[in-house]
């Protein structure tokens, strides 16, 4: 599943970081756990004896080191765990930390530590401290030390890498709207290749990046910080590895805030998943094109959804002969035009690029799609962690039949992103590893958990609406839901909804929710800017690449 994090605080800061509707609550019914293998119940094991040491140890944090490039209020300590929890006296690895402490401003009463997890998977939370510093942050981060880390694999975190250092520089990659059976078998190759890379640099340790690996880590870094239970906020992915950590440890929630949910259910972690993201981008991609129709006197792109498809066609067209700025093709076109369905906060940029484009000046396209060499460890970092974890986490179809039906048919009615996830995703099903784990039922456990509070768009693309609504069946009658109406930006908190953060800040601040369901208003969509402001300004830089 293509993920992204919670990027907004960062990117504001000027930083650059990288799915069916039930009744009420009365009609929920928690799933029936499945049978607990041995090898997770001595990882379990292992995970309470190691969080009890790091309890009683704690964390050193200090001024944190300059590859981190974070300001001097913020510090770092690192975290050992084991890799393998099964054997906790076996290796361990290093997860790094960071931390701005409560201001305890206007007199406020520290309430803890709030832990966040971006996303991805394969995403760092390490910056996530400067939000402190943000509007509409003063009053959770005078209650609230805020937490962030790097999950195993990400950053420095016992970083894993998938391909050699000359295979990350490919470009420009040329990608067919509907690929021949020619080119399905080069990404057949290609996709083996990637597994047997990661099996081939990571060894025997590739089996512990896991949802599971992360839900013990977090565990022991709850214990760690001096927290007899956990404060958290998850976005994406996040949601997740949170809605799993409550299942197996709800004793030891105290708040969570889950943003742009993914769909728990078992039977659709993560093949299905990733499926049901096709349709949603779609919806997402006539959104952004309805917009710029709007906006045809700005763009001179059309008046139409249609005429706004038929000149991105010219223009993927003309990268495929030619790639602009000798760096973007097809390939590095669509993952530009990705961003759009993710975050409506580009479509100002990506239709001016497009105008600018047909206009003749490609520049504005090369500046925001061209891949940044700086970025691409980076890159290769998160794309190799986003797939250990999800081809470790549940089976995987593991015939290219499979997918080769179920993606032909998808991109029939979904055609903007229905293949380029699929081949993202086809190393799964040569992987190397066998862990035989079934993902977790979430909400199964009869323990009642505390109030907790799920964030949704409903055009959300890469997390589908119905997931939140999932999520909240299977948390149960505690869980509330507040709904972005009309508004499908992946990550709602700390965007441009006041109405949403107020909800959230509330929450965190005292523990209510205004309802079992609420909704928001959407917020506003963004202006347009003509294409004179735009090139007064400097080249906007790239979004963070989504895995």
């Amino acid at each position: 599943m293509r993920t992204t994090p919670a990027r907004r605080a960062a990117a504001a800061a000027g930083l650059c970081l990288i799915l069916c509707a039930t009744g009420g609550a009365s009609a929920t019914t928690a799933p029936p756990a499945p049978p607990v293998r041995a090898a997770d119940a001595a990882a379990e094991a292992g995970a309470e004896l190691v969080a009890r040491r790091a309890a009683a140890a704690g964390l050193d944090f200090r001024p944190c080191p300059a590859v981190e490039d974070l300001p001097g209020p913020v510090r770092c300590a690192t975290l050992r765990v084991p890799l393998d929890y099964a054997r906790p006296e076996g290796t361990r690895i290093s997860l790094t930390v960071s931390r701005v402490a409560a201001t305890g401003a206007g007199g406020a009463a520290r309430q803890g530590a709030l832990v966040h997890n971006p996303g991805g998977p394969g995403a760092s939370g390490m910056y996530f401290p400067l939000v402190a510093k943000l509007p509409g942050w003063d009053r959770i981060a005078a209650a609230y030390d805020l937490v962030g880390y790097a999950p195993r694999g990400v950053g420095r975190s016992a970083p894993l890498s998938c391909q050699d250092p000359p295979a990350r520089a490919q470009g420009p990659t040329q990608v067919p709207v509907a690929p021949s059976p020619a080119y399905k078998q080069q990404r057949v190759a290609s996709a083996r290749a990637y597994a047997r890379g990661c099996a081939r640099r990571a060894g025997a340790a590739l089996a512990y990046y896991t949802t599971l690996d992360n839900v013990r880590d977090l565990h022991v870094l709850r214990a760690a910080l001096g927290e007899e239970k956990l404060t958290f906020m998850g976005a994406s992915y996040g949601t997740y590895l949170g809605a799993v950590y409550a299942t197996l440890h709800p004793g030891r929630v105290r708040r969570m805030v889950l943003d742009s949910a993914v769909d728990p259910d078992p039977r659709r972690i993560w093949y299905r998943n990733n499926l049901d993201q096709a349709p949603g981008f779609e919806r997402r991609w006539y959104d952004f094109r309805a917009w710029a129709a709007r906006h045809h006197a700005t763009y001179r792109l059309g008046a139409t959804p249609a005429a706004v498809q038929a000149g991105y066609e010219r223009v993927r067209a003309a990268v495929a002969r030619t790639p602009a700025g000798g760096s973007v093709g097809t390939g590095e076109l669509q993952a530009a035009y990705l961003q759009a369905a993710y975050y409506d906060d580009v479509w100002p940029d990506r239709a001016a690029a497009l105008a600018a484009f047909l206009r003749g000046d490609p520049a504005p396209l090369t500046a925001q799609a061209a891949p940044d060499p700086a970025a691409a460890a980076e890159a290769e970092n998160a794309k190799a962690v986003y797939t250990a974890v999800l081809c470790n986490d549940a089976p995987w179809p593991a015939d290219w039949e499979t997918w080769d039906r179920d993606n032909t048919e998808l991109a029939r009615r979904a055609p903007f992103e229905t293949w380029a996830n699929a081949f993202l995703n086809l190393p799964c099903a040569y992987w190397p590893v066998r862990t035989g784990h079934q993902p977790v039922a979430v909400g199964s456990r009869p323990v009642r958990l505390p109030r907790t509070l799920i964030v949704a768009a409903e055009r959300d693309g890469a997390t589908p609406y119905r997931g939140a609504l999932e999520l909240q069946r299977r948390l149960g009658p505690q869980a509330a839901l507040v709904t972005e109406r009309g508004a499908g930006a992946h990550g709602v908190v700390g965007g441009r909804n006041d109405c949403v953060d107020r909800h959230v800040e509330r929450y965190l601040l005292t523990g209510d929710t205004s309802g079992w369901r609420v909704t928001c208003a959407p917020h506003p969509e963004p202006a347009p800017v003509s294409l004179d402001d735009r090139a007064a300004r400097a080249p906007r830089a790239l979004l963070p690449p989504v895995v």
